[in-house]
């Protein structure tokens, strides 16, 4: 009886000895440094746990073993505090430093650019063409009510979450200049003003011209001249705003076009891209002139004019270099 306690004694110390030694080198396992020499992504999806949390891990190679980082976690406390989303992992990271990674929770931030004078087609193109986002876009967005900026995302964010967002900034900048605009303005509206700041914005690309054109075309709407803008035209024979060729004259004298502002007075029913916060400034407040024609200079920019005959000149001029480029 006495040598059987005394196997039992050495059963137990030996035992104790044993998880001494295992939790000694779980311990420094979960300490140690693993081999990748580079930053790297991880994912964790929204209601993903520790232990698939884990394997994933162990799959990637970020850890050595999936099992002493579970109870690595568990030990600490820290099995509920993991966070979902996208993570950044530094180089040479632990299981200790992956843990306060995923427990901090600081996602990775990602970049999109809207670009001034997109329209909607090519908005939703270019959100729809992005992996990391969900919801496709099959509806597009009213012309005219985004904000053409930068704007961060997260992993798994909702297109049509993004597409508020854009709208609510626009909704934003919109309060503030309203009511700093110019006095006398020839439109009454919001609406009014978004559509003639989309027709600017798809006229010039040069931002020093944007105040310059707004003035042009105030100017015709306030002594009753069409607005005369071949963009309204392009938008009408097709929404995504943009013809792989010029204009022909059966076009332009089309009456059925309702964006056809050679046709119409004043303005196309709707915004024919989105305005930009420059766009939407010039037209707000333009510069104060006399022009109210212009047309290209072959430069990129554009030559005003402050009469008919004038423009029409300027025109002439225009039409010459367009036949030696051919």
């Amino acid at each position: 009886m006495h040598g059987i306690r005394k196997y039992i004694l050495l059963l137990i110390i030996g035992s104790a000895a044993f998880a001494a030694l295992f939790a000694y080198l779980g311990y420094r396992a979960f300490h140690e440094a693993n081999e990748i020499t580079a930053q790297s992504t991880f994912l964790v999806p929204s209601g993903q746990g520790l232990i698939r949390t884990a394997r994933l891990l162990n799959e990637a190679e970020l850890i050595s073993d999936p099992d002493i980082f579970k109870v690595g976690v568990m030990l600490k406390g820290a099995e509920r505090s993991l966070k979902a989303g996208e993570f950044l992992i530094p180089p040479n990271s632990s299981m200790n430093d992956i843990m306060n990674v995923l427990v901090k929770g600081e996602v990775i931030q990602h970049k999109i650019t809207i670009v001034e004078g997109w329209t909607s087609w090519q908005i939703a193109d270019y959100l729809n063409g992005i992996e990391n986002l969900t919801d496709e876009i099959l509806e597009l967005p009213i012309e005219g009510s985004i904000l053409p900026e930068s704007y961060l995302y997260t992993h798994g964010t909702s297109r049509f979450d993004l597409l508020m967002r854009m709208q609510e900034q626009q909704l934003e900048v919109l309060d503030k200049l309203w009511d700093k605009r110019a006095d006398n303005l020839p439109f009454d509206t919001v609406e009014e003003a978004i559509i003639l700041a989309s027709i600017v914005e798809r006229e010039t690309g040069i931002p020093e011209e944007r105040p310059h054109i707004a003035g042009a075309f105030v100017n015709r709407l306030r002594n009753s001249i069409r607005l005369q803008s071949d963009p309204t035209i392009i938008y009408g024979i097709d929404r995504k705003g943009f013809l792989d060729r010029g204009l022909r004259r059966s076009e332009i004298n089309d009456k059925d076009n309702p964006y056809n502002t050679y046709q119409i007075d004043k303005f196309p029913p709707t915004a024919i891209a989105h305005p930009g916060r420059a766009a939407i400034e010039a037209v707000l407040n333009p510069i104060e002139t006399d022009d109210i024609y212009f047309v290209a200079d072959g430069t990129g920019g554009h030559v005003f004019a402050k009469t008919l005959n004038e423009h029409l000149r300027n025109v002439a001029k225009w039409r010459k270099i367009e036949n030696e480029r051919r």
